[in-house]
């Protein structure tokens, strides 16, 4: 009985682990799109400021280069939150309770596996005697 108890409990844990793992997946997908997004409007307006400088002065160009410059650090700043995204405190008590909880139902059914080997062979050596 024990070790159903430990297995539910494992299977219980990694449910927890997988659903934050998926949060953050999705967290991370979303941030990455926007990050792409904001990186091709930087290339967009660093591609109308170098079509400024070249048509005209320099009076409208650094406006074309502040946005995109300003649109190119965001995209980097996302960017970097969404590749150093990493397993939350909830995601990993939940993984070390499935495994202390599998390693616990798994020395648990060796016992008893053990125990349905030895109770056939001790009935054996009692009726010997």
């Amino acid at each position: 009985m024990r070790t159903l108890r430990l297995a539910r409990v494992a299977a219980e844990a990694e449910g927890l682990r997988l659903r934050y793992a998926a949060q953050r997946t999705v967290t991370r997908a979303v941030l990455g799109m926007i990050a792409f997004a904001l990186f091709l409007g930087a290339l967009i307006f660093f591609h109308i400021a170098l079509w400024y400088w070249l048509r005209r002065t320099f009076d409208r160009p650094p406006t074309a280069l502040i946005i995109g410059g300003a649109e190119l650090v965001l995209a980097a700043i996302l960017g970097l939150i969404a590749a150093k995204s990493s397993p939350g405190r909830i995601e990993a008590e939940a993984l070390q309770i499935r495994r202390r909880a599998l390693e616990n139902a798994s020395s648990g059914m060796a016992v008893s596996a053990l125990a349905t080997q030895l109770v056939p062979l001790a009935i054996r050596l009692m009726r010997r005697r």
